[in-house]
Protein backbone atom coordinates (compact mmCIF):
# COMPACT_ATOMS: atom_id res chain seq x y z
CA UNK A 1 0.00 0.00 0.00
CA UNK A 2 2.58 2.19 0.86
CA UNK A 3 4.66 1.24 -2.31
CA UNK A 4 1.14 2.38 -4.52
CA UNK A 5 1.39 5.56 -2.74
CA UNK A 6 5.02 6.90 -3.22
CA UNK A 7 4.33 5.92 -7.21
CA UNK A 8 1.07 7.59 -7.43
CA UNK A 9 2.45 10.79 -5.83
CA UNK A 10 5.63 10.17 -8.00
CA UNK A 11 3.81 9.80 -11.21
CA UNK A 12 1.88 13.18 -10.34
CA UNK A 13 4.56 15.11 -9.43
CA UNK A 14 5.89 13.71 -13.09
CA UNK A 15 2.86 14.96 -14.80
CA UNK A 16 3.16 18.45 -13.25
CA UNK A 17 6.56 18.72 -14.23
CA UNK A 18 5.54 18.15 -17.96
CA UNK A 19 2.84 20.44 -17.94
CA UNK A 20 4.46 23.15 -15.91
CA UNK A 21 5.48 25.70 -19.01
CA UNK A 22 9.23 27.05 -18.66
CA UNK A 23 9.17 31.28 -17.94
CA UNK A 24 10.26 32.51 -21.27
CA UNK A 25 12.46 35.65 -20.91
CA UNK A 26 9.54 38.09 -22.43
CA UNK A 27 7.14 37.34 -19.52
CA UNK A 28 9.71 38.52 -17.11
CA UNK A 29 10.04 41.23 -18.77
CA UNK A 30 5.85 42.40 -19.79
CA UNK A 31 5.64 41.36 -15.64
CA UNK A 32 8.86 43.74 -15.22
CA UNK A 33 7.15 46.46 -17.43
CA UNK A 34 3.63 46.21 -15.99
CA UNK A 35 4.99 46.15 -12.38
CA UNK A 36 6.24 49.29 -12.61
CA UNK A 37 4.10 51.07 -14.52
CA UNK A 38 1.58 49.86 -11.71
CA UNK A 39 4.00 51.77 -9.08
CA UNK A 40 4.17 54.63 -11.54
CA UNK A 41 0.66 55.21 -10.92
CA UNK A 42 0.84 54.65 -7.35
CA UNK A 43 3.24 56.70 -6.49
CA UNK A 44 1.59 60.17 -7.18
CA UNK A 45 -1.42 58.70 -4.90
CA UNK A 46 0.83 56.89 -2.02
CA UNK A 47 3.11 60.00 -1.76
CA UNK A 48 0.00 62.45 -0.88
CA UNK A 49 -1.48 60.56 1.35
CA UNK A 50 1.83 59.84 2.97
CA UNK A 51 2.11 63.43 3.19
CA UNK A 52 -0.69 64.42 4.61
CA UNK A 53 -0.31 62.33 7.74
CA UNK A 54 2.85 64.10 8.95
CA UNK A 55 3.55 67.84 9.95
CA UNK A 56 4.58 71.03 7.27
CA UNK A 57 7.38 71.50 9.62
CA UNK A 58 8.49 67.99 9.56
CA UNK A 59 8.57 67.84 5.75
CA UNK A 60 10.05 71.30 5.31
CA UNK A 61 12.85 70.32 7.11
CA UNK A 62 13.85 66.77 6.53
CA UNK A 63 12.00 66.46 2.69
CA UNK A 64 8.75 64.58 1.48
CA UNK A 65 10.83 61.36 1.32
CA UNK A 66 12.10 60.67 5.02
CA UNK A 67 10.83 58.31 7.08
CA UNK A 68 8.19 59.74 9.56
CA UNK A 69 8.66 60.98 13.21
CA UNK A 70 4.68 62.01 13.92
CA UNK A 71 1.90 60.50 12.21
CA UNK A 72 -1.63 61.70 12.83
CA UNK A 73 -5.50 62.43 11.25
CA UNK A 74 -4.71 66.90 11.91
CA UNK A 75 -4.92 67.94 8.77
CA UNK A 76 -7.46 65.85 7.71
CA UNK A 77 -9.94 67.71 10.37
CA UNK A 78 -8.67 70.88 9.76
CA UNK A 79 -9.32 70.82 6.29
CA UNK A 80 -12.90 68.87 6.37
CA UNK A 81 -13.67 71.72 8.81
CA UNK A 82 -11.43 75.12 7.13
CA UNK A 83 -12.72 74.26 4.08
CA UNK A 84 -16.01 73.74 4.32
CA UNK A 85 -15.93 70.71 2.60
CA UNK A 86 -19.08 69.54 3.28
CA UNK A 87 -21.47 72.49 1.78
CA UNK A 88 -18.61 72.32 -1.47
CA UNK A 89 -19.52 68.03 -1.35
CA UNK A 90 -23.64 69.19 -1.18
CA UNK A 91 -22.73 71.52 -4.11
CA UNK A 92 -20.75 68.99 -6.43
CA UNK A 93 -24.03 66.58 -5.82
CA UNK A 94 -26.47 69.42 -6.82
CA UNK A 95 -24.24 69.35 -10.33
CA UNK A 96 -23.31 65.90 -11.08
CA UNK A 97 -26.31 63.95 -10.26
CA UNK A 98 -28.77 66.07 -12.18
CA UNK A 99 -26.14 66.03 -14.90
CA UNK A 100 -24.99 62.37 -15.08
CA UNK A 101 -29.06 61.79 -15.44
CA UNK A 102 -29.94 64.00 -17.77
CA UNK A 103 -26.99 63.31 -20.23
CA UNK A 104 -27.79 59.38 -19.91
CA UNK A 105 -31.68 60.05 -20.50
CA UNK A 106 -31.10 62.27 -23.53
CA UNK A 107 -28.11 60.19 -25.20
CA UNK A 108 -30.19 57.12 -24.49
CA UNK A 109 -32.80 58.32 -26.44
CA UNK A 110 -31.40 59.92 -29.07
CA UNK A 111 -29.19 56.56 -29.44
CA UNK A 112 -31.87 54.65 -29.86
CA UNK A 113 -33.48 56.78 -32.29
CA UNK A 114 -30.35 57.09 -34.47
CA UNK A 115 -29.87 53.01 -34.00
CA UNK A 116 -33.21 51.49 -33.69
CA UNK A 117 -35.51 53.65 -35.92
CA UNK A 118 -33.24 54.41 -38.56
CA UNK A 119 -33.89 58.38 -38.18
CA UNK A 120 -33.11 60.09 -41.30
CA UNK A 121 -29.78 61.52 -41.35
CA UNK A 122 -28.69 59.61 -38.03
CA UNK A 123 -25.33 58.76 -39.30
CA UNK A 124 -25.00 62.13 -40.14
CA UNK A 125 -26.18 62.97 -36.94
CA UNK A 126 -23.68 60.51 -35.09
CA UNK A 127 -20.71 61.45 -36.86
CA UNK A 128 -21.83 65.42 -35.28
CA UNK A 129 -21.86 64.16 -32.21
CA UNK A 130 -19.06 62.32 -31.84
CA UNK A 131 -16.96 65.06 -33.99
CA UNK A 132 -17.99 68.01 -31.00
CA UNK A 133 -15.74 65.46 -28.43
CA UNK A 134 -13.12 67.33 -30.60
CA UNK A 135 -13.96 70.14 -30.12
CA UNK A 136 -11.44 71.47 -26.68
CA UNK A 137 -13.21 73.52 -23.98
CA UNK A 138 -10.84 76.27 -24.02
CA UNK A 139 -12.09 77.54 -27.45
CA UNK A 140 -15.55 78.30 -26.26
CA UNK A 141 -15.38 79.66 -22.93
CA UNK A 142 -15.43 83.77 -23.99
CA UNK A 143 -18.17 83.21 -25.54
CA UNK A 144 -19.76 80.93 -23.53
CA UNK A 145 -19.04 83.30 -20.38
CA UNK A 146 -20.59 86.42 -22.05
CA UNK A 147 -23.61 84.74 -23.13
CA UNK A 148 -24.24 83.35 -19.39
CA UNK A 149 -23.71 86.88 -17.73
CA UNK A 150 -26.30 88.07 -20.68
CA UNK A 151 -29.29 85.16 -20.22
CA UNK A 152 -31.77 85.62 -17.05
CA UNK A 153 -32.81 83.39 -15.32
CA UNK A 154 -36.29 83.46 -12.20
CA UNK A 155 -35.00 84.68 -9.08
CA UNK A 156 -35.91 80.89 -7.21
CA UNK A 157 -33.48 79.69 -9.65
CA UNK A 158 -30.46 81.42 -9.91
CA UNK A 159 -29.85 83.80 -6.45
CA UNK A 160 -28.91 86.51 -6.10
CA UNK A 161 -27.24 86.88 -9.77
CA UNK A 162 -30.42 86.24 -11.36
CA UNK A 163 -28.17 84.90 -14.32
CA UNK A 164 -27.48 81.96 -15.78
CA UNK A 165 -24.26 82.71 -14.77
CA UNK A 166 -23.02 82.36 -10.92
CA UNK A 167 -25.92 78.96 -11.45
CA UNK A 168 -26.00 75.55 -11.01
CA UNK A 169 -28.08 75.23 -13.95
CA UNK A 170 -25.73 77.00 -16.05
CA UNK A 171 -22.93 74.36 -14.86
CA UNK A 172 -25.38 70.92 -15.00
CA UNK A 173 -26.41 72.49 -19.04
CA UNK A 174 -22.55 72.92 -20.01
CA UNK A 175 -21.85 69.04 -18.43
CA UNK A 176 -24.59 67.51 -19.92
CA UNK A 177 -23.82 69.74 -23.66
CA UNK A 178 -20.01 68.34 -23.47
CA UNK A 179 -20.47 64.92 -22.59
CA UNK A 180 -24.08 63.63 -24.78
CA UNK A 181 -22.13 62.81 -27.36
CA UNK A 182 -19.66 60.57 -26.03
CA UNK A 183 -22.53 58.89 -24.68
CA UNK A 184 -23.99 58.62 -27.89
CA UNK A 185 -21.26 57.31 -29.38
CA UNK A 186 -21.65 54.50 -27.39
CA UNK A 187 -24.63 53.60 -26.61
CA UNK A 188 -25.65 53.90 -30.23
CA UNK A 189 -23.29 51.25 -31.08
CA UNK A 190 -24.13 48.94 -28.14
CA UNK A 191 -27.33 49.19 -29.32
CA UNK A 192 -26.65 48.28 -32.54
CA UNK A 193 -26.40 44.53 -31.44
CA UNK A 194 -30.15 44.37 -29.97
CA UNK A 195 -32.08 42.00 -32.24
CA UNK A 196 -34.24 43.91 -34.89
CA UNK A 197 -36.61 41.45 -34.20
CA UNK A 198 -37.39 42.91 -30.76
CA UNK A 199 -38.53 45.61 -32.09
CA UNK A 200 -40.17 44.50 -34.43
CA UNK A 201 -42.65 42.58 -32.29
CA UNK A 202 -42.86 45.40 -29.62
CA UNK A 203 -44.27 47.17 -33.26
CA UNK A 204 -46.58 44.54 -33.77
CA UNK A 205 -47.97 44.34 -30.14
CA UNK A 206 -49.02 48.22 -30.48
CA UNK A 207 -46.15 49.83 -28.38
CA UNK A 208 -45.10 53.35 -29.68
CA UNK A 209 -41.73 54.83 -29.60
CA UNK A 210 -41.63 55.76 -26.28
CA UNK A 211 -42.81 52.27 -24.99
CA UNK A 212 -39.43 50.45 -27.04
CA UNK A 213 -37.63 52.44 -25.93
CA UNK A 214 -38.27 53.05 -22.18
CA UNK A 215 -39.82 48.74 -21.76
CA UNK A 216 -37.86 47.28 -24.23
CA UNK A 217 -34.22 49.20 -25.32
CA UNK A 218 -33.69 50.52 -21.73
CA UNK A 219 -33.34 47.86 -19.73
CA UNK A 220 -31.00 45.96 -22.48
CA UNK A 221 -28.30 48.80 -22.41
CA UNK A 222 -28.27 49.08 -18.49
CA UNK A 223 -25.03 47.27 -17.99
CA UNK A 224 -23.62 49.99 -20.62
CA UNK A 225 -25.78 52.95 -18.37
CA UNK A 226 -24.56 51.96 -15.55
CA UNK A 227 -20.66 51.83 -16.94
CA UNK A 228 -21.29 55.44 -18.76
CA UNK A 229 -22.68 56.33 -14.89
CA UNK A 230 -19.37 55.41 -13.62
CA UNK A 231 -17.34 57.10 -16.02
CA UNK A 232 -19.13 60.50 -16.55
CA UNK A 233 -20.16 60.79 -12.46
CA UNK A 234 -16.02 60.43 -12.66
CA UNK A 235 -15.25 63.20 -15.01
CA UNK A 236 -18.35 65.74 -13.78
CA UNK A 237 -17.07 65.45 -10.29
CA UNK A 238 -13.61 66.13 -10.69
CA UNK A 239 -14.10 69.17 -13.72
CA UNK A 240 -12.66 72.40 -12.08
CA UNK A 241 -12.46 74.75 -15.14
CA UNK A 242 -16.07 75.23 -15.63
CA UNK A 243 -17.26 76.23 -12.08
CA UNK A 244 -13.86 79.10 -11.72
CA UNK A 245 -15.15 80.36 -15.07
CA UNK A 246 -19.37 80.57 -14.64
CA UNK A 247 -19.31 80.83 -11.32
CA UNK A 248 -18.40 83.51 -9.17
CA UNK A 249 -20.22 82.83 -5.25
CA UNK A 250 -17.71 80.85 -3.06
CA UNK A 251 -20.40 78.94 -1.37
CA UNK A 252 -21.25 78.14 -4.44
CA UNK A 253 -18.16 76.17 -5.88
CA UNK A 254 -17.80 72.42 -5.97
CA UNK A 255 -15.32 70.65 -4.14
CA UNK A 256 -12.91 70.42 -6.34
CA UNK A 257 -12.64 74.50 -7.02
CA UNK A 258 -13.07 74.42 -3.30
CA UNK A 259 -9.94 73.14 -2.72
CA UNK A 260 -8.44 76.78 -3.41
CA UNK A 261 -9.59 77.81 -0.11
CA UNK A 262 -7.42 75.76 1.79
CA UNK A 263 -4.20 78.26 0.41
CA UNK A 264 -3.35 81.28 2.13
CA UNK A 265 -2.47 84.55 0.24
CA UNK A 266 0.89 83.76 1.33
CA UNK A 267 1.78 80.41 2.37
CA UNK A 268 0.42 77.39 1.09
CA UNK A 269 0.32 74.19 3.40
CA UNK A 270 0.92 71.29 0.94
CA UNK A 271 0.15 69.01 3.51
CA UNK A 272 -3.13 70.25 4.01
CA UNK A 273 -3.67 70.70 0.65
CA UNK A 274 -2.98 66.58 0.15
CA UNK A 275 -5.58 66.13 3.41
CA UNK A 276 -8.11 67.96 1.13
CA UNK A 277 -7.14 66.20 -1.93
CA UNK A 278 -7.55 62.87 -0.28
CA UNK A 279 -10.59 63.93 0.98
CA UNK A 280 -12.04 64.92 -2.19
CA UNK A 281 -10.98 61.50 -4.32
CA UNK A 282 -12.78 59.66 -1.73
CA UNK A 283 -16.23 59.74 -3.38
CA UNK A 284 -15.58 58.65 -6.39
CA UNK A 285 -13.54 55.91 -5.41
CA UNK A 286 -16.35 54.72 -2.93
CA UNK A 287 -19.09 55.05 -6.63
CA UNK A 288 -16.39 53.23 -8.66
CA UNK A 289 -16.36 50.56 -6.15
CA UNK A 290 -20.32 50.21 -5.12
CA UNK A 291 -20.86 50.33 -9.40
CA UNK A 292 -17.58 47.79 -10.25
CA UNK A 293 -20.29 44.81 -10.99
CA UNK A 294 -22.11 47.23 -13.42
CA UNK A 295 -18.74 48.57 -15.06
CA UNK A 296 -16.97 45.91 -15.58
CA UNK A 297 -20.16 44.01 -17.03
CA UNK A 298 -20.85 46.87 -19.46
CA UNK A 299 -17.21 46.38 -20.51
CA UNK A 300 -17.51 43.23 -21.18
CA UNK A 301 -20.83 42.71 -22.62
CA UNK A 302 -20.36 45.66 -25.31
CA UNK A 303 -17.26 43.57 -26.03
CA UNK A 304 -19.06 40.60 -27.25
CA UNK A 305 -21.83 40.93 -28.25
CA UNK A 306 -22.18 41.01 -31.95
Amino acid sequence: MTVERGTAAERGTAVGRRNRRPVSPWRVVVRIFLWAMALGWLVPLLLPLYASLRPYAETAAEGYFSLPKTLNFDYYVQAWQGGNLPRHFLNTLLVAVPAVLLTLFFASFVAFLISRRRLPGGRLLLILFTAGNLLPQQVVLTPLYLMYTKLPLPWWMSWPSELVYDSYWGIIAIHVAFQTGFCVFVLSNYMDTIPRELIEAATVDGAGVWRQYWRVVLPLVRPALGALGTLEFAWIYNDFLWAVVLMSTGDKLPVTSALNNLRSVYFTDYNLLAAGSILVALPTLIVFFVLQRQFVAGLTLGANKG
